[in-house]
């Protein structure tokens, strides 16, 4: 571990072109749940599998059912950032980082300080009315009763890619366009088994892909660095 640490030091150090992908795992340490752990959402009881809750298809059917459990389990407002939240808010400040990929939904890499966070999967601190297109806080949405609903009468949807949804494919371009300039790329707490987003790692044309994460990835092999451990803890040794 301290020689991979030692040479992530090193591939830190003499580059200002890194790009950062990451994943759940980088949020587990604020202490938001990830879907796919032991302890994750999709291995909890539930009136409903976790997984078909939040896909679009329950989300018409059900609203209740989905909100009930979207302001339970998918909204943090008390989650803090972490170390690997502000390392990446440093290197982006020091031009060090030029982007945060992110599948992640909960808005802390923006309150670390991070200004260009292109985030895959949406966030759940915006919230628009499906009919007259107002924005609403997430505030808004965790003190409405039941479904939320717009002053127009309007129902109020997170803006989360929920399953069966696309990505945005203007944040996705983006996404690629930084991933296919990068120097180095790091991927840090993701499974990489989300796609299309995993799939994004494949436009990397570089020789200094690292990949940091507690578990196996199916892209370990591919890795020019491989780091096993917590990514708050390993960034946060980082200069």
């Amino acid at each position: 571990m301290e020689d991979a640490l030692n040479r992530l030091k090193e591939i830190i150090e003499e580059t200002d072109n890194i790009v950062f992908f990451g994943g759940a795992g980088v949020s587990t340490e604020s202490g938001i749940p990830d879907f796919r752990s032991q302890d994750g959402l999709y291995n909890q009881k539930y009136k409903y599998p976790p997984e078909r809750i939040v896909s679009h298809t329950f989300y018409e059917r059900l609203p209740e059912e989905f909100f009930s459990f979207y302001k339970d389990r998918m909204i943090a407002p008390d989650a803090k950032p972490n170390k690997a939240h502000l390392t990446l808010a440093r290197w982006e400040k020091e031009g060090k980082l030029k982007a945060v990929i992110t599948q992640n939904i909960d808005g802390l890499h923006q309150a670390a300080g991070s200004q260009k966070v292109l985030e895959l999967h949406g966030s759940t601190l915006r919230n628009y009315c499906e009919r007259c297109g107002k924005f609403y806080d997430r505030d808004y949405i965790l003190k409405s009763e039941g479904v939320p609903v717009c002053e127009c009468g309007g129902r109020i949807k997170p803006d989360v890619v929920l399953y069966e949804e696309g990505l945005d494919m203007q944040v996705i371009n983006e996404a690629i366009s930084y991933i296919a300039a990068a120097d180095v790329l790091i991927v840090g707490g993701t499974s990489l088994a989300v796609y299309p987003a995993a799939g994004l790692i494949d436009y990397y044309r570089g020789h200094k892909l690292v990949v940091i994460n507690k578990s196996a990835t199916p892209r370990d092999g591919d890795a020019d660095l491989l780091v096993q451990g917590s990514i708050g803890e390993i960034l946060g040794q980082m200069p």
